[in-house]
């Protein structure tokens, strides 16, 4: 606030009078007198456990929505990187395997990504193909995008208001840590994380996209295997 206050009186007086004294200044007397800023609490999005009974529920929800949740889960994509989906970024015809072409402009890293698509994702996309007419692959009732809110409609539908679309991210990163062997680079990559050590980064530049392909059709297996689903209860990660 004070800062702010600072940059308003800035705007409006002559700072090329040599008089001018910007009151709202951060001077060591007023920092002194101000209260200490409190210590930032990190409050991460309510996520599932990797194993809950989740799966099965989202199988048996409708609409759109809730196959744009599916696909969401089995990619592991930001939900701004979903509802923009488009059918021209699917290709299916690449050498190693299909794989989901998204732009930079959508990605965080504003980098253009590549995602490898398991069977599952696949499925899903097969599901909406049928008498679609919009370049979205996503798309409301009306035809246009959807809301980056729908899909949080579609858990609150199913009794999970308790969880943020985001949370699953979290589900998978905990479930690649612990239950899989895969090495750092290779679940960062995952979910596009950007390595915070210059020198890992230097050492995975490369795409690491068939080793994340792997990665993803276990992740698909996984979730999508009957016996491994249990019921639990919500947790935060």
């Amino acid at each position: 606030m004070r800062g702010r206050i600072e940059t308003i009186i800035a705007k409006n007086a002559n700072i090329d009078d040599p008089d001018f004294r910007n009151p709202a200044e951060l001077t060591k007397q007023l920092r002194e007198k101000l209260p200490k800023r409190p210590k930032r609490v990190i409050r991460h999005h309510p996520a599932l456990p990797y194993a809950a009974q989740f799966m099965s529920d989202l199988c048996m929800a409708e609409g759109r929505a809730a196959l744009a949740l599916r696909f969401l889960i089995f990619t592991v994509c930001r939900t701004n990187e979903i509802v923009g989906a488009k059918w021209t970024e699917i290709d299916r015809t690449f050498s190693t395997g299909p794989v989901w072409r998204i732009p930079g402009v959508r990605m965080k890293m504003d980098q253009d990504r590549c995602v490898p698509l398991a069977q599952p994702a696949l499925d899903v996309l097969d599901q909406l193909s049928k008498g679609q007419q919009s370049d979205l692959i996503f798309t409301n009732p009306d035809g246009q995008e959807f809301s980056e809110n729908a899909m949080l409609a579609v858990l609150d539908r199913m009794g999970y208001g308790h969880v943020t679309v985001h949370g699953f991210r979290a589900t998978f990163a905990t479930w690649a840590e612990e239950c899989t062997d895969y090495p750092d680079g290779v679940r960062e990559a995952a979910l596009a994380h950007k390595y915070k050590n210059e020198t890992t980064a230097a050492y995975q530049r490369g795409a690491t996209l068939e080793k994340r392909r792997t990665l993803m059709n276990d992740w698909a297996n996984f979730i999508g295997a009957p016996s491994k689903i249990i019921q639990l209860t919500a947790v935060r990660h």
